[in-house]
């Protein structure tokens, strides 16, 4: 069997609802949420309901040994195609020898799901590695970046066909953050309580459903620094210095120097005095999205967007206890508004 390419969860996901299924997925890695969905999908559709009572299994890792996964992995399927074996906590497992002499000859009638979370595979087990790409599926499910927060919420919601304007994407990304499992239970929420004649979430359904303040949060922060509006920035701040529940400088310090490095690479865009020149430099979906980066310019020079970067660093560096002996995270914050401000 040729090695496998590198895969995504996308392309997995349509090979699946194609029912093309191959004999061994070993999913790995931080995210759980990635790793959930492609197993669940297969428990739930590689066999017919009444195929499951004597074909699907499910083992954990820290309760089995390999060579036992192995054993179940060559049994033949009763009355079935297929049977499918699903092996949780994969990351248990101890000696992996019989594992990789079975991915080096795996059963085509068996699908094998391997679930390794919290971590990935030593690069150093090259071998067991590469039995597995030869033997089917080997996917790295990796946490999403704050940055790519906005774009996961505006996919779940649209395949979903609801509507989401930015402000609310940034308000639902701001106060759920990375853990995917828990976010898309919040957009599940979100969408129950849309009425079916208008599926569009807006900032008040967001602080109704999940409690974000519409007046307080992440993107008006951010709305603040951009037009510089000291009155509004510092009455946010005090918000959530009052309210850390609400927001912490974790939270925003990884958005407010997304905004400033890209304003920072805006300066250099060969058309910088057009907001279509501005999104093209910067892959923006639409000129209309530059709009914040045309009005950053105005009101920060590229010298002081410079010295704001480096103040980034130097508060991020404080923030994790680096040349920081008692300063909380809320004079931190205050510290760097004021820099970018003033």
């Amino acid at each position: 069997m040729a090695e496998a390419k590198n895969v995504s969860f996308d392309s997995i996901m349509r090979d699946l609802k194609a029912r093309k299924f191959a004999p061994v997925y070993y999913l790995m890695g931080d995210e759980a949420y990635y790793i959930d969905q492609i197993a669940d999908y297969i428990a739930e559709h590689a066999l017919q309901p009444e195929e499951r009572d004597f074909n699907q299994t499910v083992l954990f890792g820290s309760d089995v040994t390999a060579s036992q996964i192995a054993d179940t992995a060559r049994r033949y399927p009763m009355m079935s195609e297929r049977q499918v074996l699903i092996v949780k906590e994969a990351q248990n497992i101890k000696q992996t020898e019989p594992l990789e002499k079975y991915f080096n000859a795996p059963m085509a009638s068996t699908i094998l799901v391997m679930c390794h979370k919290n971590g990935s595979i030593d690069g150093k087990k090259k071998n067991y590695l590469k039995a597995i790409q030869a033997a089917g599926v080997l996917f790295e499910s990796k946490k999403l970046k704050d940055r790519e927060l906005p774009g996961f919420i505006e996919r779940y919601l649209g395949a979903k066909e609801v509507k989401i304007d930015p402000k609310s994407t940034q308000m639902i990304a701001d106060n759920i953050g990375a853990d995917l499992s828990r976010l898309t239970s919040e957009l599940e929420k979100v969408i129950l309580a849309l009425p079916k004649e208008n599926r569009v979430v807006t900032p008040q359904i967001v602080e109704d459903q999940i409690g974000v303040s519409k007046e307080f949060n992440g993107f008006e922060l951010r709305d603040a620094i951009v037009n510089r509006n000291v009155y509004k920035a510092n009455l946010i701040i005090k918000y959530f210095d009052e309210n850390p529940k609400a927001g912490s400088i974790y939270s925003f310090l990884p958005m407010l120097f997304n905004f400033f490095q890209n304003l920072m690479i805006a300066y250099y865009a060969p058309n910088n005095k057009s907001q279509e020149g501005v999104a093209e430099w910067l892959e923006l979906k639409s000129p209309w999205a530059a709009k914040d980066y045309m009005t950053g310019m105005r009101n920060y020079t590229g010298m002081k967007v410079m010295q704001i970067i480096s103040k980034f660093r130097e508060i991020d560096a404080k923030s994790k206890g680096l040349d920081n002996p008692n300063t909380p995270p809320g004079e931190l914050m205050k510290e760097l508004i004021f820099y970018i401000l003033h």
